[in-house]
């Protein structure tokens, strides 16, 4: 067993780089990301961005997202409707298994993110 150690969210965050336009075809956002720590079937992420995400879904378990600096638009696929919900900072959502979901973010964002693995992406409307 690994020993668990403490995290800090500011130095983590400050390794990664602001990428202020993303689109759902960025193709060059891995260092706008960081694996926190591993998770049960996938890890704890931490993510700095501003601009639009493709779609994405994880079929293995629930998503949960806290908004940590900034806001994002969250937009859910329920019943082929989607559902948009706006989380400011200490805000978080759990997105359920198996639902597509996407950021819209105008200005910027930092996220921690609790993300199953594997994750499914779609530039176009998934269903």
């Amino acid at each position: 067993m690994s020993k668990a150690s403490p995290k800090v969210l500011s130095e983590a965050f400050s390794a990664l780089t602001f990428k202020p336009d993303r689109t759902p075809e960025s193709d060059d956002m891995d260092s706008a990301f960081c694996k926190l720590a591993p998770y049960r079937d996938g890890a704890v992420f931490l993510a700095h961005w501003a601009g639009r995400s493709e779609w994405e879904v994880h079929h293995s378990g629930d998503e949960m997202v806290m908004v940590i600096e900034g806001a994002t638009e969250m937009s859910l696929l329920i019943d082929n409707e989607e559902i948009t919900h706006t989380l400011s900072a200490g805000e978080l959502i759990v997105v359920p298994q198996s639902v597509w979901h996407r950021f819209n973010t105008p200005t910027e964002v930092k996220l921690l993110t609790t993300t199953p693995q594997p994750t499914e992406h779609s530039i176009d409307w998934p269903l």
